[in-house]
């Protein structure tokens, strides 16, 4: 009876030790990793939103997908991310609109000032055929549309003169994104413009390459800007949103299900990223007073005829019927009916 115990022991080692081996020898499930880069500091809520999108693709893919992100401009500036992406070194990156102009034309679109009523009309333009239609367009640039980020509304920034009218602008230095409707806006309101690299803004700043720079609160207050601009005019000329965006080379290499899964996620960020903006906006705006930046709300009117023979001028252009086409989904309050 002891002895056949022992066999039965001696069986059962054995069929666990095989089991184990046969375990051993099968391959682990590998791992699709999609390398993302940006140029932002970790505190951003677009790089939070980013990091979101990972923990979602990873959910969904039941571990299969992951996202590794390099932040702060680690792996280049917003072009070479770009140029990474065309040729299927990076997976993905989040470029603002106004640079992708140098790919696909009518982003250019998105540099010209004051051609939205307010937010609702800007998403209501983005969610439309018009918005979705620019997405589709950027796969010409072997690039794929995931879909926008918020990125507020840009105001100018100063480091030696308050900013109440246009009048304020000329003769003062301005870096803006690397457009040429950017810098042909700036010049249009009495500015210089020059466009230099995000990267190397804040030491532009110090030594007085420029006077000052165009951005949204989050931006301006998480780059340290402030700590050399004093000045910040809430004129908000232009609403110029993130794209998210992804190499079409390694998009059209993940399988229709692993496609899903990606867009999926990205889509939760985007959803995640919309809600945060605008309490990012207001923490920022507070947080750069406390430090003695004197926050301006000039009367928009005075920059809105600065800038009408410049809107008139992009109406003769290609992009005037998407112009057009914005002006039309202006809200149009009902009539008053007489009771």
């Amino acid at each position: 009876m002891k002895k056949r115990t022992q066999q039965g022991r001696m069986r059962w080692v054995l069929a666990a030790a095989a089991s184990l081996l046969l375990s051993a020898c099968q391959p682990e499930q590998e791992v699709k990793v999609l390398r993302l880069a940006h140029t932002l500091d970790q505190e951003h809520v677009v790089h939070k939103a980013m990091a979101l999108m990972g923990e979602r693709l990873a959910e969904y893919s039941g571990g299969s997908m992951r996202i590794e992100i390099y932040s702060g401009g680690q792996l280049g500036n917003e072009r070479e991310l770009v140029e990474l992406l065309q040729i299927g070194s990076l997976a993905m990156t989040k470029v603002s609109a106004s640079p992708l102009e140098g790919f696909v034309p009518a982003m250019q679109v998105f540099s010209v000032p004051y051609i939205f009523d307010d937010n609702a009309h800007f998403w209501r333009v983005l969610e439309s055929e018009i918005g979705q239609g620019l997405l589709q367009e950027i796969q010409v640039a072997r690039l794929y549309g995931l879909g926008y980020y918020d990125a507020g509304s840009r105001s100018f920034y100063s480091s030696n003169t308050r900013i109440d009218s246009p009048a304020d602008l000329r003769g003062k230095k301005f870096r803006v994104l690397n457009s040429q409707t950017a810098v042909r806006m700036v010049e249009a309101l009495g500015g210089a413009a020059t466009p230099i690299d995000w990267g190397e803004l804040y030491t532009a700043i110090q030594q007085g390459v420029v006077d000052g720079a165009e951005n949204n609160p989050p931006s301006f207050y998480l780059s340290r800007h402030y700590e050399l601009s004093k000045y910040f005019s809430l004129d908000e000329h232009t609403a110029v949103p993130d794209v998210l965006i992804m190499s079409l080379h390694v998009w059209q290499d993940l399988t229709p299900e692993q496609q899903q899964w990606v867009q999926q996620a990205a889509n939760d960020s985007i959803v995640y990223q919309r809600a945060a903006w605008q309490q990012a906006s207001e923490e920022a705006l507070n947080a750069v007073k406390a430090a003695g930046v004197t926050v301006i709300y000039p009367d928009k009117e005075p920059f809105r005829q600065a800038v009408a023979p410049f809107y008139q001028q992009m109406l003769q252009t290609r992009i005037g019927p998407l112009l057009e086409q914005i002006a039309a989904m202006r809200e149009v309050s009902p009539e008053v009916k007489d009771d």
